[in-house]
């Protein structure tokens, strides 16, 4: 696992939905099949509106974004309980999204899948980060370090294994939770 996440923010507002991080007409794509998976990871975030994010997340004929860290305000992942989600945005190249809270099932869907951390930052999401800005996000200790500022995140706790082991099948299978055949 990297201990330090590296790159550009995709700054969001409060209340992104589902259909916002990957609209109903991409869900036809299946994420077990690697050429589909590419192809849906192209489509993240494509239901945003225009006119309020110039930016695209992934730049039209790609399949992978320049903005591993995406931060947002309030309850992110509204919306439908789509797991397609979560796994959209780490197809496209989504690290870690830190975010003021989430929609409970998205949170429980980034875990389950292993796909993203899903940081909340403890404090105010500071007013002056911008799309493109150079961020570092500190896994180990927890922290969004944005310049010469440092934003402690809370704690993934146990649900951090769960996401570095790569979903809770995974993690139920390296733990022994879930026994594996022998042959």
């Amino acid at each position: 696992m990297a201990k330090r996440i590296f790159g550009k923010a995709f700054v969001l507002k409060d209340n992104i939905d589902t259909d916002q991080i990957i609209p109903a007409q991409y869900l036809m794509y299946l994420p077990t099949v690697p050429e589909e998976l590419e192809k849906l990871g192209s489509f993240a975030l494509s239901g945003l509106p225009e006119s309020t994010y110039p930016h695209r997340y992934v730049e039209a004929g790609r399949s992978k974004t320049e903005y591993p860290v995406i931060i947002a305000g309030k309850n992110f992942g509204c919306g439908s309980s789509r797991e397609h989600a979560p796994i959209a945005l780490a197809a496209a190249g989504c690290k870690v999204i830190i975010a003021r809270s989430y929609a409970r099932i998205f949170f429980r869907n980034c875990i389950a899948t292993g796909a993203l951390y899903p940081y909340e930052i403890q404090e105010e999401i500071p007013k002056e980060i911008h799309t493109a800005q150079e961020v570092v996000v500190d896994l180990e200790q927890e922290l969004l370090i944005i310049d010469d500022k440092v934003f402690a995140l809370k704690p993934l706790g146990d649900a951090k294994a769960v996401i570095e082991a790569g979903g809770i099948f995974n993690y139920a299978k390296k733990s022994g939770m879930i026994p594996t055949k022998t042959h």
